[in-house]
């Protein structure tokens, strides 16, 4: 059993607040509007990706923090610290386009003189991309600092030895 509602008592009421009814007189100053709140839109999404871009180098403090408490020393937890701060960089430089998909400027409706490049492209925010690159880049030199004061690292010639070959002893070239 279905009931009917009768819609017709709501045509006569008032717009809401704020709201106003698209009469031609008009349709300039709405395409205006649209045009103006595209432009704050995209200028938006281009603050967030900066955002996004140097969001690496923010945790960049913390992360040393990290890295001093937990010691020079090579045990679980140290170790742990030092693979996920080495992981992430590869992780995040693997996922850029697609990290910076949402944050891809979008063309105007019917407009094309716009670049119909792919969101997920590295010609689009290229500049966002290439900060998040170096800030990744800077969290992997961390990550590498911290195994060079721990000692993993191969850093001096006594770490090389195993490589090295001897020539012949002296008095077998002198026969």
């Amino acid at each position: 059993m279905t009931a009917t509602v009768d819609y017709s008592k709501w045509k006569n009421l008032p717009p809401p607040p704020g709201f106003s009814q698209s009469s031609s007189s008009s349709s300039k100053t709405s395409s205006k509007a649209v045009a103006a709140a595209s432009a704050s839109y995209a200028s938006l999404k281009e603050s967030r990706a900066w955002d996004f871009a140097i969001s690496p180098a923010k945790s960049l403090p913390m992360q040393a923090f990290m890295l001093y408490m937990s010691g020079g020393g090579v045990q679980i937890f140290s170790m742990g610290i030092v693979f996920m701060l080495l992981l992430s960089p590869f992780k995040n430089l693997a996922a850029i386009n697609t990290a910076f998909a949402p944050f891809a400027p979008t063309p105007a409706p019917g407009d094309k003189s716009s670049s119909t490049t792919s969101p997920n492209s590295l010609t689009a925010l290229p500049l966002q991309k290439f900060v998040y690159l170096i800030c990744n880049l800077l969290t992997l030199a961390l990550g590498l600092w911290k195994c060079k004061s721990m000692g993993l690292l191969p850093m001096g010639t006594g770490d090389w030895l195993a490589f090295e070959t001897r020539g012949p002893p002296a008095e077998v070239l002198l026969m």
